[in-house]
C-alpha cells in the first residue's frame, strides 16, 4: 500500500472544509459583483445610445457620446478610457445577444470564462443562429470547465456555420504564409501562419526530438523510483547512460536548437541519442466520422486537445497512416463499446486512450497521447490489468492520485467519480467523441 501524504490528520481536512466553505461563499460574492458590473456597463452603451437617438449622425454621436461615458466611469475605476470603452462594447454586445448565458452565469451554473467563449464562438455565426448555439453551448458549459468545454463549443459553432467547413477552410489555407517579427536583444519570432494539422505535427515533432535529447543526459542522482528519465522516442532512458553530460539547456531551448537545425541543415547537428533523432516522427491524434472518411459528408474532423481540421486533410491522414483505429460507439450515449486496429498493438492502451482522449482528472485537458495510463485501482492492491480499471492521467494528475489524499473510483462506461480529501465528489464522464461515428448493435459492420 502506498503511504499518502499531504493533508495526513483529520485537522488538515478540518481547516481544509472550512477553507472550501470560505471559498464559495466568496466567490457567490465576487460573481454577483461581476454581474452587476458588467450589466452596469451595458447600461452606460444603453445610455449613450439614448442619448444620440434621431440624431442624424447617430453613428458618430453615439461614438462622441461613449467617448464622454467611459471617460468618467474611468476617473472612477482608475483605468483607462479606451480599456472602459471596449469594455461597455463587450458588455452590452453580452446583455443584448447572449441574455441566456449571462443569466447563467449570475445562477451560478457557468462561469465568466463559459460565457466569453460562448460569445467568441457564437460571433461567427448569422445572428439568427446564435440563440440555437447558445442554448446548446450552455448546456455542454454547465458539464465541465471552460478549458474542457472550448473544443466542443468550437466544433459546435463550425457545424452550425451555414458554409461547410471544408469551403472556408480552403479561402483561409490560401492565407498561409511566415513573417518575423523583429524583438529586443538580438531576438526575434519567426511565425508561421499554417493549416493547424501541420502546425501541430510540426511542434509535435520538435519536441519529440528535444525530450529525447535531455533523455539522453545523464542524471546523476536523478530518475524516478525505476531509475528512469524522461521518455524518448522508444520508451524510457536509463539514467547515467549516456555521456553528453555538457548539457544544460532547458527543453524549449533544445527545441528551438533542433527546429532550426531542421529547417536549415535538414537533421540536427547535434545528436546525443546515437542517430535515434531522425527516426522520430511526429504523432497527432485525429477522431473523423466514417461518412467523412467515405466521402458522405464534409463535417470537420477533430484534432485532439487543439480545434477542427478539414474533412479532406482528414482523409489524406487516414489514408496515409500506418495505423489507425476504428471505434464502436453506443448509438445513443456515445460511450467507446469496442476499439479495434489493423496493425497489432497493444488493444487495451489503444481502447483505453480512444476512450478517454484526454487526462481524465477534472478540469485537465491534456491529450491522451500525452498522458500515463493508470490503475484505478493500484495493481498492488490487487486491481486488474483491464480497461475497466485504466484510465489516462498526466503526470501532474497521476501523483497527485498517487501521493495525495484525493481518491477515485471507476464506474460503468469509463466514468470516474472522484473524491477529494474534504470529501467533495466530482464526477468526471468519459468524454464522448466530437466526431465519431455510431453503429447500432443490431446493424452490419461498416463497408472498410
Amino acid at each position: 500500500m502506498q503511504t499518502r501524504s499531504g493533508f495526513g490528520s483529520d485537522g488538515d481536512v478540518a481547516r481544509l472544509a472550512d477553507l472550501v466553505s470560505r471559498a464559495r461563499e466568496i466567490e457567490a460574492g465576487r460573481r454577483a459583483l461581476e454581474v452587476s458590473h458588467l450589466r452596469l456597463l451595458a447600461d452606460a452603451g444603453q445610455l449613450a445610445a439614448d442619448q444620440v437617438a434621431g440624431a442624424p449622425e447617430a453613428v458618430k454621436e453615439r461614438e462622441m457620446a461613449l467617448r464622454g461615458i467611459s471617460a468618467e466611469l474611468a476617473g472612477v475605476t482608475h483605468m483607462a478610457d479606451r480599456t472602459v470603452q471596449r469594455r461597455i462594447d463587450e458588455a452590452g454586445d453580452l446583455v443584448e445577444n447572449y441574455a441566456a448565458a449571462v443569466e447563467a452565469w449570475a445562477d451560478g451554473r457557468i462561469a465568466r470564462r463559459h460565457v466569453d467563449l460562448i460569445r467568441q464562438y457564437g460571433m461567427p455565426l448569422p445572428a439568427d443562429a446564435r440563440a440555437e448555439f447558445e442554448r446548446v453551448a450552455i448546456e455542454k458549459c454547465e458539464t465541465d470547465t471552460p478549458n474542457r468545454v472550448e473544443d466542443a463549443l468550437r466544433m459546435i459553432s463550425e457545424r452550425m456555420h451555414p458554409r461547410s467547413f471544408e469551403e472556408r477552410h480552403k479561402e483561409a489555407a490560401a492565407t498561409r504564409c511566415i513573417r518575423i517579427d523583429p524583438g529586443r536583444d538580438g531576438m526575434s519570432d519567426l511565425i508561421a501562419h499554417l493549416p493547424t494539422v501541420l502546425a501541430e505535427a510540426i511542434s509535435d515533432q520538435v519536441r519529440r526530438q528535444a525530450k529525447a535529447v535531455i533523455a539522453a543526459r545523464p542524471q546523476a542522482g536523478a530518475g524516478d523510483a525505476f531509475g528512469l528519465v524522461e521518455p524518448g522516442a522508444d520508451g524510457y532512458v536509463a539514467a547515467g547512460e549516456s555521456s553528453f553530460a555538457d548539457d544544460t539547456r532547458s527543453l524549449d531551448e533544445v527545441a528551438a536548437d533542433v527546429f532550426t537545425d531542421l529547417i536549415l541543415a535538414g537533421t540536427p547537428s547535434v545528436d546525443p541519442t546515437g542517430g535515434g533523432l531522425g527516426a522520430i516522427r511526429a504523432e497527432v491524434q485525429v477522431v473523423v466520422s466514417a461518412l467523412t472518411l467515405m466521402g458522405k459528408d464534409g463535417d470537420p474532423a477533430d484534432l485532439v486537445g487543439r480545434s477542427p481540421i478539414d474533412a479532406e486533410t482528414a482523409r489524406i491522414l487516414a489514408g496515409n497512416t500506418p495505423t489507425w483505429t476504428r471505434i464502436l460507439t453506443h448509438p445513443v450515449t456515445g460511450t467507446v463499446l469496442e476499439c479495434d486496429a489493423y496493425t497489432p498493438t497493444a488493444a487495451q492502451r489503444r481502447l483505453v486512450k480512444a476512450r478517454d482522449r484526454r487526462c481524465r482528472f477534472p478540469g485537465c485537458r491534456q491529450p491522451a497521447i500525452r498522458c500515463e495510463i493508470d490503475h484505478t485501482i493500484a495493481a498492488a492492491d490487487g486491481g486488474p490489468t483491464a480497461v475497466c480499471n485504466l484510465a489516462d492521467l498526466c503526470k501532474r494528475h497521476h501523483g497527485t492520485k498517487h501521493h495525495t489524499r484525493w481518491s477515485v473510483v471507476q464506474q460503468a462506461g469509463g466514468r470516474l467519480m472522484w473524491t477529494s480529501p474534504t470529501g467533495i465528489t466530482y464526477r468526471e464522464d468519459a468524454p464522448p467523441p466530437l466526431v465519431a461515428f455510431s453503429i447500432p448493435l443490431d446493424s452490419d459492420p461498416p463497408p472498410f
